[in-house]
């Protein structure tokens, strides 16, 4: 029986897109267990499948084969529609692009997918969210009237307002210059810290991946090294 502290647990997991000739494997035999808790730092050159390797421990993706159980749920027996609804409040995501609704205010932003999950309180939750990533006076602001790192900073908002067990963050300060990325990954460790969320990150720097509790490194669609830091 899966122990309740493993928030990924990963056997064998395949990926591979499509076949014969022009069949080509993408991820080749992942064996990963994750800890509640902890930070983790994936890293590697493009194309490694990094980012394949998220989308399908997030639910975004179906792995050819292989096991996958996120937070006591069975991803890899869910079809899109189960994953979908497997996702909420397990995973929260956080982008590069901060992929923003440009026709929402960003309490709106945060607030609308709590509203369509069924939460109750999804505005007054929301606005809390925001004020905890120190944009409590930013609410009826668009997405083009706030700056990259305000943008990044409702991305946040709206991946930990649902209090997900699980955050991943894909090259989430590749968008913004040395000093806002800075600012945006210290908010993103404790607001971490603060919901109790398990934090896996993909990133190709050395010194965001250094204050993970852990570093994977992938090549070729396989985890070569796993050292705690």
């Amino acid at each position: 029986m899966l122990s309740p502290n493993i928030v990924i647990d990963a056997a064998d997991v395949t990926l591979a897109l499509g076949s014969g000739a022009s069949r080509v494997e993408i991820l080749r035999g992942i064996d990963l267990s994750v800890s509640k808790g902890d930070s983790v730092a994936l890293l590697g050159p493009s194309g490694s499948g990094k980012s394949s390797l998220m989308a399908v421990l997030a639910g975004l993706e179906r792995a050819t084969g292989g096991s996958i159980r996120i937070a006591g749920a069975d991803f890899a027996a869910l079809d899109e529609d189960g994953l979908a609804r497997a996702r909420r409040g397990r995973v929260g995501i956080v982008l590069q692009a901060f992929h923003l609704l440009p026709t929402m205010t960003a309490h709106e932003n945060v607030a609308v997918p709590l509203e369509l999950a069924g939460v109750a309180d999804a505005f007054a939750i929301a606005a809390g969210e925001l004020e905890a990533v120190g944009l409590g006076h930013r609410l009826t602001h668009y997405p083009a009237q706030l700056s990259g790192g305000e943008q990044q900073r409702v991305a946040i908002a709206r991946a930990t307002a649902p209090r997900p067990e699980l955050i991943f963050a894909d090259e989430p300060t590749g968008n913004l210059d040395a000093a806002t990325g800075t600012a945006i990954l210290d908010l993103l460790f404790a607001r971490q810290k603060d919901t109790g969320a398990t934090l896996f990150v993909i990133t190709h720097d050395p010194a965001l991946a250094a204050r993970c509790d852990r570093v994977l490194e992938m090549q070729d669609g396989r985890i070569v090294t796993d050292k705690r830091t």
